[in-house]
């Protein structure tokens, strides 16, 4: 099944919860730091396969391009929705050398069950504790009871640091269509 397919199987399935889920997001297709900034580094806590360890982005970077993205609370629907996208084409982008990590100021306490159950395993997620990493890449906003929780919002980054692509969208199917196309342009750029 092509990811495009999987992408309409699963919106399907969410479409009253994304609704419901994602109303305090703002307007589609503003993006936070532009393409051509320098992405701010980071150590956080998270979880792999709900097993704990220290993420930093530098080293993740030595390693390829990193697809970090952020989102609101873990279980909440669109956020369930993405993750499962995200696994489901983690194969694809490991295959062109880049790693998908996914950072949230919501539910921290559950990252490591999250990283479990709805991202399968195939990639990391980071705590963000208060949203200041969020706000670094200015993805941080007012959740609920005004606590501060991440926008949906997706990088794309160069090993060197530079991002590639800067995308904020409520609609979570969009972010591994657009993040897929801006590492299969990086790879094609570095044969």
């Amino acid at each position: 099944m092509t990811i495009r397919k999987k992408i309409a199987q699963i919106a399907m399935g969410a479409s009253l919860g994304l609704g419901l889920g994602l109303t305090v997001l703002p307007v589609e297709g503003i993006a936070a730091l532009r393409q051509g900034a320098k992405a701010p580094d980071f150590t956080l806590n998270a979880a792999l396969g709900g097993k704990p360890f220290s993420l930093s982005l530098k080293q993740a970077l030595r390693k390829g391009p990193v697809v970090l993205y952020f989102f609101p609370a873990a279980f909440t629907p669109g956020c369930t929705v993405e993750a499962h996208l995200f696994a489901e084409a983690s194969d694809d982008f490991n295959r062109l050398g880049a790693r998908v990590v996914g950072v949230t100021a919501g539910n921290i306490d559950r990252v490591a069950e999250f990283s479990r159950s709805e991202c399968r395993d195939k990639f990391a997620v980071a705590a963000d504790p208060g949203a200041k990493i969020a706000a670094k890449y200015d993805t941080a906003m007012p959740g609920p009871g005004q606590t501060m929780i991440s926008n949906r919002t997706s990088f794309v980054i160069a090993p060197n640091g530079t991002i590639l692509l800067a995308y904020t969208d409520r609609n979570p199917q969009a972010h591994i269509e657009k993040t897929m196309a801006a590492v299969r342009a990086w790879k094609a750029r570095h044969r």
